[in-house]
């Protein structure tokens, strides 16, 4: 059995309800300010720990009390943060998100020390070995991503690239994630990109998913059971890793990542219980 590490982001998300989102230029009115745990990477660590395997979050946080209560909070869940650091001068990152009353949302994020990792996080990629799984997202420095996928692949070490929110990887580092987790829209940027990936699994929402040309149909909720699609990709992305490391094939893993992300929408914020 191996484990999962995630390097990624971890942010304060700042949600609100809005009857329909903005046009340009436009201001509508936010019913409620809730205060809940975000960032992809930590959303995905969450989800894999659910998943049943031993995880190691790596990231920074700002000197605040967001950050402080993001590492009690990974401590309560029994996900491993001895490698959060605490970034020096910037504050914990912060996602400004409005959710609309058909369950869409519209996030702005705002890095923060998110910005800051650099190869001190790197380093945490030496602790893994064949079997585990490192669990990347693009909200931290491109530079960091790149760096820890090539260091991982050298250690035998499964990599699995969430190339969200999109952005352009070198060729060499897109050929060695097992898979590339990317929505419909990310594909296509993909692409046009020119980069072809070893492995690419897609995902469409309430119509299914494709990974490597093999299809599989969406777990159906009912219209009126779906709260919040925030958190929907994530749950997805740390559970599918969670499987891979367990030693699960493909067919089961992409199950349980469909079955996460489908129990993601019926509960508002991106992670369970996500008060922070």
């Amino acid at each position: 059995m191996g484990r999962v590490l995630v390097l990624g982001s971890l942010n304060v998300d700042l949600v609100t309800s809005v009857e329909r989102h903005p046009r340009p230029g436009e201001t509508v009115l936010g019913d409620g300010l809730s205060r809940l745990a975000g960032g992809k990477g930590a959303n995905q660590a969450v989800a894999a720990r659910a998943a049943g395997v031993e995880v190691t979050m790596v990231g920074c946080v700002g000197a605040d009390a967001g950050g402080a209560a993001y590492r009690k909070r990974l401590a309560e869940r029994g996900i491993d943060s001895e490698h959060v650091r605490t970034a020096s001068g910037e504050p914990t990152g912060t996602a400004l998100i409005a959710v609309s009353d058909d369950a869409e949302n519209a996030i702005i994020v705002v890095p923060g020390a998110n910005a800051a990792l650099d190869d001190r996080e790197v380093e945490a990629v030496e602790s893994l070995t064949v079997g585990d799984v490192l669990l990347l997202q693009l909200e931290v420095p491109l530079p960091v991503v790149c760096r820890a996928a090539r260091r991982a692949t050298a250690r035998g070490v499964r990599v699995v690239i969430n190339i969200a929110p999109y952005a352009a990887l070198p060729a060499d580092v897109i050929a060695l994630a097992d898979p590339v987790i990317a929505n419909e829209h990310e594909a296509v940027a993909l692409a046009e990109s020119g980069a072809v990936p070893g492995s690419l699994l897609v995902t469409y929402g309430a119509n299914g998913t494709s990974w490597n040309g093999r299809t599989w149909s969406a777990h159906s909720v009912p219209r009126h059971q779906v709260l919040d699609t925030t958190g929907a990709g994530d749950a997805f992305c740390g559970a599918l890793a969670a499987a891979l490391a367990l030693g699960h094939d493909e067919s089961h893993a992409m199950d349980a990542a469909l079955a996460a992300g489908a129990a993601a929408v019926r509960r508002v914020g991106a992670q369970a219980d996500p008060e922070l």
